[in-house]
């Protein structure tokens, strides 16, 4: 499965992109460091991110979680990462999670991948409800949610737990698939 915009492409993750994966996420860790420490720290050496990719392409192969790796269609380079993660297969709902490198920011590059891969699960994962959850100051991951036609649906008063921070209170937005499924 390869889907692709402008001169980027979306693929799930595989062993090869282990080297990758740690070279992106060290070079943006003050990026990463407050929504990503796991990732973050998973991927801190080569040897860590080989293990990394490896159990991400086992939970990709049992249905668990999705990593999907977006990058540059000509030069090779990984430019961001989106999950589809607290999957519940008895009530068909899965949870985006992104992240994008310096350079690529600002772009709606993740916007992109994000409506693509809402359209895959959709019609290939038999999703029913996907969500994003988001800092209320993170504008541009409540830009991501608000430009695909996530819904806000609430606050989830102290739902995430940044490394060395007092909880935060997250803002929940979902996408329902439409009927033409």
């Amino acid at each position: 499965m390869t889907l692709q915009f402008d001169d980027f492409e979306i693929n799930p993750i595989h062993s090869g992109d282990a080297w990758k994966l740690c070279d992106f996420m060290v070079a943006n860790e003050d990026r990463f460091k407050r929504y990503f420490p796991g990732t973050l720290a998973e991927n801190a050496t080569p040897t860590l991110a080989k293990l990394f990719t490896e159990k991400k392409v086992k939970q990709l192969e049992k249905k668990e979680e999705y990593l999907f790796t977006l990058k540059h269609s000509k030069t090779r380079e990984l430019v961001g990462i989106i999950y589809i993660k607290e999957l519940d297969h008895t009530i068909k709902q899965g949870e985006f999670a992104y992240c994008i490198g310096y350079p690529f920011k600002g772009k709606k590059l993740i916007t992109n991948a994000v409506k693509l891969l809402s359209e895959y699960a959709f019609n290939h994962l038999d999703i029913k409800t996907l969500q994003i959850i988001a800092h209320k100051d993170n504008l541009p991951s409540v830009n991501v949610a608000l430009n695909n036609g996530f819904v806000w649906q609430k606050t989830l008063e102290k739902e995430f737990t940044p490394t060395n921070e007092s909880p935060l209170d997250m803002e929940l937005y979902e996408l329902y698939r439409p009927s033409r499924f």
